[in-house]
């Protein structure tokens, strides 16, 4: 499966990008969020990436951040919400914001995004309530925040975006110093559970 994409941005389109793999250019779906992350044509680039195959079509998602990713996996889990409806999803806030608007049951603000209607931001609060990443911690460290730098390791070795996230918040950067050293406890972690 491909996880992620790096090479040289040819185009920005609506809802898409093409990057340029050494001659090999690639179309890739995206939110407006990775849009204005990204820097302009002819600069490198790297997306972390959602293949979706069907029967007619292959069709590739890609992100600026692991934590999107994960995001568009957990809505396109959700009955009825499908590739087009998480990317409108993703382009009304950043992962964190838009997590917080579910946890929070804000379905207004769910169904402003294109394609969204209160039935769905419902349906999308009751299934992923319970699911979401961990948000930031504030004040006491009820749990760690995962280590961004870990999650990306362990996603480019065939884990999912949920997998990594959760063995990387178990992983103490003070017991593990290094990110190599924080990369093989976290593995060890999911061999454990696997």
């Amino acid at each position: 499966m491909i996880r992620g994409v790096r090479g040289r941005l040819v185009a920005k389109q609506p809802g898409a990008v093409l990057v340029d793999l050494h001659g090999f250019i690639l179309r890739l779906y995206t939110s407006q969020t990775t849009l204005a992350d990204l820097g302009q044509p002819g600069e490198e680039v790297e997306l972390v990436t959602h293949l979706r195959v069907r029967e007619d079509e292959l069709a590739l998602y890609g992100f600026a951040s692991a934590a999107e990713l994960e995001l568009f996996e957990l809505l396109i889990g959700v009955s009825g919400v499908g590739p087009r409806a998480a990317l409108a999803l993703l382009s009304i806030a950043r992962p964190d914001e838009l997590s917080q608007i579910i946890a929070a049951e804000d379905v207004d603000r769910l169904s402003r995004a294109p394609g969204i209607g209160r039935k769905t931001a419902s349906r999308i609060v009751l299934e992923l309530r319970g699911k979401l990443p961990a948000l930031a911690p504030s004040g006491e460290r009820a749990e760690m925040a995962p280590d961004r730098e870990v999650v990306e390791a362990l996603m480019a070795l065939g884990y999912s975006a949920t997998e990594a996230r959760e063995a990387a918040s178990r992983v103490s950067p003070a017991e593990a110093p290094t990110l190599e050293e924080r990369v093989l406890a976290a593995l060890r972690l999911l061999a454990r559970t696997g």
